[in-house]
């Protein structure tokens, strides 16, 4: 089977798929400090429920398309015949770097769902340092996909 008809779609598949990662990265940057502030609150208190629907809206009608959309323009970027040197290195740590941001989106999910049962999974803390995390994807994404060092 060839795929020779994504190679004309390829700049609005590419434009799709860092548009995706854009709004992905985004909420990946903000839950977790909503996550900050949420543990600094009692549970049971008005605010810890202001944050409940605000956690639940931003990962259900932003993050969780976002992401799927990402994976979608993402795989067509890459069956896009001639786009990815199979025998270049940098596309492995590329994908080290997605599945280092889907894990993150992954633990943040588990975590709306404890804050959701009036749990605080983690400390003020660890919330600030997981904050980081997307960050650091993100960089190391950038990088490999911009310079493609090896």
């Amino acid at each position: 089977m060839t795929l020779d008809f994504l190679a004309p779609a390829y700049p609005w598949i590419k434009s799709l798929h860092v548009i995706s990662v854009f709004a992905w990265m985004a909420g990946l940057f903000y839950l977790p400090r909503l996550y900050v502030y949420h543990s600094q609150v009692p549970p049971g208190d008005v605010r810890s429920e202001t944050f409940k629907v605000m956690e639940r809206r931003l990962l259900r009608a932003i993050m969780n398309p976002a992401m799927i959309a990402a994976y979608v323009f993402g795989i067509l970027v890459v069956l896009t015949p001639g786009i990815i040197d199979w025998k270049a290195g940098w596309w492995h740590l590329k994908l080290l770097g997605v599945v280092a941001v889907t894990w993150v989106h992954h633990d943040l999910s588990r975590a709306r769902k404890a804050f959701e049962r009036d749990e605080r999974p983690r400390s003020e803390r660890a919330w600030r340092i997981i904050n980081e995390v997307p960050t650091l994807a993100l960089v190391l994404i950038v990088t490999m996909v911009i310079a493609k060092p090896f």
